[in-house]
């Protein structure tokens, strides 16, 4: 694998590891919002990675892989949002109550969203130390010829 290829791999970690702190910050932004667009509560979303190009035949991995050829790097496939049945709580006073008193709350863990958030911040402190290590090597390429 050569330096460019190193280099567009952490590239589209960096990418997928923002996007995934985006959409916990929208989470946890969003876990009192009780009256969304469609008039429910939020949905908490999650994003779906993927290997780039990994939709492909299994004879164009094999022949990939005989050729040399890099491995891709990550893609967000898909933003899923969740499908669990939203929280009643017993507030009468708030304007979205029901009749009985309740309001349906988005179900949004702040443990959760904090977990996978020290999760994707790890992930992306991983693609930075080797973007760095790969701008490390050039540098020393450099260096050896100049001698």
């Amino acid at each position: 694998m050569g330096l460019i290829n190193s280099l567009r791999i952490s590239a589209s970690s960096l990418a997928a590891q923002r996007l995934r702190m985006d959409l916990i910050a929208n989470n946890v932004t969003n876990m009192n919002t009780t009256n969304g667009p469609d008039e429910a509560p939020y949905r908490r979303q999650s994003a779906v990675f993927a290997e780039q190009g990994s939709t492909a035949p299994f004879g164009d991995f094999l022949g990939r892989a005989r050729s040399g050829s890099p491995v891709g790097g990550v893609e967000v496939r898909a933003i899923h949002t969740d499908t669990a049945a939203p929280r009643e709580v017993y507030d009468p006073a708030h304007p979205d109550a029901n009749g009985e008193g309740y309001v349906l709350m988005p179900n949004i863990d702040v443990v959760t969203e904090m977990t996978d958030l020290a999760g994707a911040s790890r992930s992306y402190e991983a693609a930075v130390t080797v973007l760095n290590a790969t701008k490390a090597l050039a540098m020393n390429a450099l260096n050896i010829g100049r001698g």
